[in-house]
């Protein structure tokens, strides 16, 4: 979605990546930084104060050890998204060792070693939220383990997760619409990353939720199946449009507006039409959100 961004749009936000990447060094450790989620920069933009301005500083990183570069100084939004992407990545990471077989486990058992210590520190801070996606993750799995044919089931499940980072003691006025655009957004993300996967699925004999739905004909979905998924996604887009609006305005609403409104459709039917570039082909299940 980065691609629809103006030049001096892109630079803000890799200021705000850079800044959730600091951010997660600081509060969590090195080893967090490597977890560092789109969807927790995405999160952090929309926890923003409406009258706070982005503290921007220069500095290097283990990513930029010679050259330095702009992030936005550590905040209230930042922190959040920080101890919520640990926690998330945590979860993922236990998913993965309960899923994968047992040499493909091991990569998965030392991520989680290097990340126990922060994930400590960011259950204490976040334990509301480490439980509901602890519980969901476990639902989902549960879910998808039986192989059920409804699409909507499974992405429910996987939506509660990203619905639930809505901190509780946020103001009602706006806390009911970011819930809505959070599930809206969980609900896409899962139902896009299904349907980019569904043929390294087949072939490795994983469950996938869009095939289970609408079953393949000679080894592709029917037209009239994929434009079922246009009409959901393009569903759950407008929602994610229509909560967005009822939003107070930050810094940051320009390039979240242009995200949700140019970049998820462009996405979406790049991955529809079997265009979209993937980070990696490597076997692994990606319904995390993070190649999105």
């Amino acid at each position: 979605m980065q691609g629809e961004l103006k030049v001096r749009e892109l630079e803000r936000f890799k200021a705000c990546y850079c800044g959730l990447c600091h951010c997660l060094g600081s509060n969590y450790g090195i080893a967090s930084r490597f977890t560092l989620s789109y969807e927790l920069v995405f999160l952090s933009m929309l926890l923003w104060e409406p009258d706070e301005a982005p503290q921007i500083r220069r500095g290097r990183c283990i990513a930029s050890p010679f050259r330095k570069k702009c992030y936005c100084a550590r905040n209230k939004a930042l922190d959040i998204s920080a101890g919520y992407n640990v926690i998330l990545a945590w979860w993922r990471i236990q998913d993965a060792i309960a899923d994968e077989a047992f040499f493909r486990k091991i990569p998965y058992r030392i991520a989680s070693l290097a990340l126990h210590k922060a994930y400590r520190r960011a259950l204490n801070e976040y334990p509301l939220f480490n439980s509901i996606v602890s519980d969901e993750i476990k639902s989902l799995a549960a879910y998808e383990a039986h192989e059920e044919q409804s699409l909507d089931g499974a992405a429910d499940k996987f939506s509660r997760i990203l619905k639930a980072a809505a901190p509780e003691l946020m103001a009602e006025q706006k806390r009911r619409p970011l819930t809505e655009l959070l599930y809206h957004l969980g609900r896409w993300i899962y139902i896009v990353d299904a349907y980019d996967d569904y043929k390294d699925d087949a072939l490795a004999g994983r469950y996938n939720p869009v095939t289970a739905r609408y079953p393949p004909d000679s080894g592709s979905l029917p037209d009239d199946s994929v434009g079922r998924l246009k009409t959901t996604l393009a569903h759950s887009n407008n929602l994610v449009c229509s909560a967005f609006e009822l939003l107070p305005e930050n810094t940051w609403s320009e390039i979240v507006r242009n995200m949700i409104y140019l970049g998820m459709p462009d996405v979406c039917s790049r991955v529809l039409a079997g265009n979209w570039p993937p980070a990696r082909r490597n076997g692994k299940n990606t319904r995390n959100g993070n190649d999105i």
